[in-house]
């Protein structure tokens, strides 16, 4: 199993939500998330660094991967496990050699264009989605679907692909026979009454699944 399979937990700042994204990668971690990503869009660099380092100490205790998106800066200075680079982010080939050589890459993706030119760049796992219909990250981009998705998995093979969007314990189970080898949520998580509860059913759907 690669190391981006599994539950990917993105905690983030949205203020929606009724916990910071310390708690939320707490909950988390103790529910047995594989990856938390933290997605900060609403906060200054000092903030999502100090959110960063907290986060970071959380998961190195657990044994959980951490991901910070956007900032390969603040990745590095936080000590991540890697950074998840969006479409209008900066290109993974950019990220200069050295340090590229101290910091994993994810990249996002939306269709099967996108797939194609992500398959040869400098990346260690390629993202999908929506692939079910989300309110909680707006991409741009219509439900994709698990046909999709598995064509796209198909494509970036042998890169393990992380199915985004609209993910819950009814789905994720499916993303994974379909081709994926995790997924991510946001408000699944995020969002639920008990996210440590929440994130528990999701690791159990999983499993059931064949997965970690």
């Amino acid at each position: 199993m690669s190391a981006y399979g599994g539950l990917h937990v993105l905690v983030d700042d949205d203020p929606r939500w009724g916990a910071d994204p310390v708690a939320q990668a707490r909950a988390a971690c103790a529910g047995g998330a594989r990856v938390v990503q933290l997605r900060a869009k609403h906060a200054g660099d000092r903030q999502v660094l100090a959110w960063a380092e907290k986060i970071r100490a959380l998961t190195r205790a657990r044994g959980v991967r951490f991901v910070l998106n956007d900032r390969f800066d603040l990745a590095l200075t936080s000590d991540a496990d890697a950074v998840h680079l969006g479409q209008e982010d900066l290109p993974p080939d950019a990220i200069p050699a050295a340090l590229r050589a101290r910091l994993e890459v994810g990249r996002s993706t939306h269709t099967l264009e996108q797939a194609r030119a992500a398959r040869d760049e400098p990346i260690d796992y390629v993202a999908f989605g929506p692939v079910f219909a989300t309110g909680s990250k707006d991409t741009g981009y219509s439900e994709r679907g698990l046909d999709r998705m598995r064509r796209v998995a198909e494509l970036v093979a042998p890169l393990p692909l992380v199915a985004i969007g609209g993910i819950g314990p009814g789905n994720a189970g499916e993303a994974l026979r379909r081709g994926a080898a995790g997924v991510a949520v946001i408000s699944a998580v995020a969002g639920a009454e008990d996210p440590e509860a929440a994130t528990r059913s999701l690791v159990e759907a999983l499993i059931e699944a064949g997965g970690p």
